[in-house]
Order: C-alpha cells, then structure tokens, then sequence
C-alpha cells in the first residue's frame, strides 16, 4: 500500500510540476493517480501559482474528504471534478469558491444535497449523478439564482422531490425515469 501511495505522489507531483513550469490555469490531469488524500507537499510546490488555477479534476481517485486547506488554497477555482471517488460530504469553505460555476460529484457517497454548495451564488452546473441522496433542500435550491443544470439522475430520491423542484426552480432538472408501480 505504502508502495502504491508512493507512485500515486510521484505521479501527481510530475503532473504539478509541468503546470507550474507552463504557468498553467488547470491541473486537470490529476484524475486516475489512486489518491487518497491531496498531498500536503503540493501545497508548497504550487504556491506561486494557486491564483491562477481556474480548473481541477481529482476524478477516480479515492478520496473520502476534501480538506478546507485544499478549497482555501485553490480559491480561484470556476470547475472542480471530484466525480468518482469516496466523498460524502464537502466542508464549509465551498462556499468561499466565489468563482465557481461548474462541480461534478458524480459517482460519490453523498446521502444529501451538499449544502454548502447552495451559498455558492456562481454555481451554474451541479453533478450529482449516482450518489445515494434521498434529501434534497428544495428551499435553498430555488434561491441559487445561477444554476442551471442539476444532475440527479441514478439518485433514491423520494417522488415528493420530483413534485416540489419543478415548479420551484428555475433550472433543468436530471432526474432518472421513475419506475413503474407494480400492479397488486
């Protein structure tokens, strides 16, 4: 495990470097490197270019949390690909992304709404495909004034979701195709 880890580290550390070295805006290469935790070390390697990184994908690793220290340092952030890891939950300072538009949470283990993201005002696309969220805060959904789009499709929601946001929100909803009663 410790052997794996290490080579996940290195992987991500090159992938670092080439972005600071070619003053990129994304570290979208960061997707398949079996993280389970965002290395600390590359907080320090990217310090002189945090402003700058506008996009992230950390997609198919296993994270089970992102830390305040990652949303913190990548304020600047408009997308952030996190879909296929071990997340169910986000912390507080999501709502500190005062840039973000874009944030895919596909294929987690989120078991409600991430409520943080409803006090984000720049969100226009939320992917939540394949979680397993029975709740959803219609209330504070119908105030995210810039939302478009809200994937909930492969999601347990219960049918008094699909009544309520409807006619309440302004965005288009994914929803997965309810399954027909079975007849007694």
């Amino acid at each position: 495990m410790q052997k794996r880890m290490g080579e996940a580290v290195a992987r991500v550390a090159r992938k670092v470097n080439d972005t600071v070295e070619n003053k990129a805006d994304s570290l979208a290469d960061l997707a398949n490197c079996k993280l389970m935790t965002f290395p600390v070390g590359i907080y320090k390697a990217m310090r002189s270019v945090t402003e700058g990184i506008h996009c992230i994908s950390l997609a198919n690793n296993e994270l089970k949390s992102l830390t305040s220290r990652f949303v913190t340092t990548f304020s600047q952030l408009r997308e952030l690909n996190l879909a296929g890891n071990y997340l169910h939950r986000l912390p507080e300072e999501v709502t500190s992304l005062l840039h973000l538009r874009a944030i895919n949470l596909s294929r987690n283990r989120f078991r409600r709404f991430p409520e943080p993201l409803a006090a984000v005002t720049t969100l226009e696309t939320v992917d939540l495909e394949e979680n397993e969220i029975t709740e959803v805060p219609v209330d504070k959904l119908a105030s995210m004034a810039s939302l478009r789009s809200l994937n909930l499709r492969a999601n347990p929601v219960g049918p008094e979701v699909r009544l309520l946001v409807r006619p309440l929100v302004p965005f288009d909803l994914l929803l997965s195709p309810e399954e027909p009663i079975p007849e007694a």
